[in-house]
């Protein structure tokens, strides 16, 4: 191999690992890893990294690309899970809420009957002493 080519690899090695740790020094941060993006951060023509002269090069890129498909996929499942249980969550707290709201409701509609028998009561006990008749000494 010429070195020309030698450091061709080299630059496209050493930019494919910066874009995997996202730390690009041509690309925007958080730039995606793609063979495209491999040679636009090496300072290269996105045609210039061709599978006929970096066949190892590309079948690594791939094969992180593929791992990272996989991981991202786990990773979109879990989210999902999680948005579910908050979902779920969510649906037990306003049912709690509705249920707590109905015991204070049925609770203050409670007090008010409560204080309208010891009103009767009062009404009722008030009645009783006048209807008594008055008590008389046995002397």
């Amino acid at each position: 191999m010429p070195p020309e080519t030698e450091n061709a690899e080299q630059r496209f090695k050493a930019a494919f690992i910066r874009l995997k740790e996202n730390k690009p020094l041509v690309l925007p941060k958080g730039s995606s890893v793609g063979q495209n993006n491999v040679a636009k951060e090496a300072g290269a023509d996105p045609s210039a990294l061709r599978k006929s002269r970096y066949p190892a090069l590309i079948r690594e890129i791939q094969a992180y690309l593929e791992l990272m498909g996989a991981q991202q996929a786990k990773a979109k499942q879990r989210r999902e899970r999680q948005q579910e249980k908050r979902e779920t969550l969510k649906e037990q707290v306003n049912t709690l809420i509705k249920q707590r709201d109905q015991a204070q409701s049925e609770l203050v509609s409670a007090h008010r009957t409560i204080l309208n028998l010891l009103q009767t009561n009062a009404v009722l006990q008030t009645t009783i002493e006048e209807l008594r008749p008055p008590a008389t000494s046995l002397r």
